[in-house]
């Protein structure tokens, strides 16, 4: 865990005073959850970018709030549409003893055998819901396709047993697949008729 975040309280005010902030260098947000008011507060953007990178998205952060430092998560990042900066953060305060549900990423590793033979690797399950302590959250969850061939898949049953987490999801979810390449239409016979009779 990085070094404590410094959150500043501020007054719910209209939408130029947020504006202000941003353009201050800091990130308007709230703080809410385990044994805290739901408090709403700005940060410093320079520094919570540097504590995005170092934690990840699903890591805990450490912030000091009324004098005092509590273990929180990113329960909801907003960014600007057209620019993508961060426009305002919501941190849920924790207990570090229970386990939390959240959604983490599904990355694939490996060469599929069957995207060697031409199939196609296909996706649909690109996050899955896991229950786990705080200080165990994975920034992603990893699942081996070298050995799927074309017409296979790989469920959430597959890899439940594989994980020191529980996993919500229904074991029946497919989180990747191996369609079969597609087959190229050949030409209508009557085209070939056409262009002889034209020739004629």
């Amino acid at each position: 865990m990085s070094t404590a975040l410094t959150t500043n309280k501020r007054t719910k005010g209209q939408h130029s005073a947020l504006t202000k902030l941003r353009q201050q260098g800091a990130i308007p947000g709230v703080v809410y959850g385990y044994q805290v008011e739901s408090t709403p507060i700005s940060i410093d953007a320079k520094k919570f970018a540097k504590a995005l990178s170092d934690n990840g998205s699903n890591g805990v952060f450490q912030l000091e709030l009324d004098g005092k430092k509590v273990n929180a998560v990113l329960s909801e990042v907003q960014r600007d549409a057209l620019k993508g900066f961060v426009k305002h953060i919501d941190f849920q305060v924790i207990n570090m003893s229970e386990d939390l549900e959240v959604n983490v990423p599904v990355i694939t590793t490996g060469d599929s055998v069957g995207v060697a033979e031409g199939g196609l690797l296909l996706q649909p399950t690109r996050e899955i819901t896991i229950k786990v302590k705080p200080n165990a959250i994975p920034e992603a969850v990893e699942v081996d396709v070298t050995n799927l061939a074309i017409g296979s898949s790989l469920t959430v049953g597959d890899i439940r047993s594989q994980q020191t987490y529980d996993i919500l999801n229904a074991d029946e979810e497919v989180l990747v697949t191996v369609a079969a390449p597609a087959v190229e239409e050949e030409e209508p016979a009557e085209v070939e008729e056409t262009t002889e009779e034209a020739e004629e």
